[in-house]
């Protein structure tokens, strides 16, 4: 997997160890992950398990949890430099164990494709002892509908 630098690595490095509130998804800025790592078809986002992300065991929804799963590689295949948008087509989840409010998860992606119009990715939520707590699997396909630079968003 080669992805080149482009605006959207650039913008991504930048902000490694910050709150990423620049997410061109609203959902993806309430989330508030602080990106780890960008690498070429991977990164590595951290969560804080907060209250309103919870389900009435007060321990991590599944709806955040796709939700998380799904940002995490949408952000990845933005890496890819196109120019055009992907959308999921599919989103595959095993939950495998729970997080609690004010944990630390850490969400990491990895592109396993890249075709002409659909690229398959995964993601892989663990805690900090490394415990794997979901794992994703999604394929997304390219669209006609032009996105902004991240200068614009």
């Amino acid at each position: 997997m080669e992805v080149v630098e482009n605006e959207v690595v650039r913008q991504l490095k930048s902000q490694i160890g910050k709150e990423f509130n620049a997410s061109p998804s609203a959902l993806g800025a309430w989330l508030k992950g602080t990106i780890r790592k960008v690498e070429p078809g991977s990164l590595t986002i951290d969560f804080v398990v907060r209250e309103e992300m919870t389900n009435t065991a007060k321990t991590l929804h599944g709806g955040a949890t796709a939700a998380i799963i799904d940002d995490t590689i949408g952000m990845t295949v933005e890496c890819l430099g196109r120019d055009n948008f992907h959308t999921t087509i599919n989103l595959s989840i095993d939950y495998l164990s729970a997080a609690k409010i004010g944990e630390v998860i850490t969400a990491t992606s990895k592109i396993h494709r890249e075709g002409k119009n659909i690229v398959n990715a995964d993601c892989i939520i663990t805690n900090a002892e490394g415990k794997v707590l979901s794992k994703g699997t999604s394929n997304l396909i390219l669209t006609n509908f032009p996105k902004p630079s991240f200068s614009q968003r």
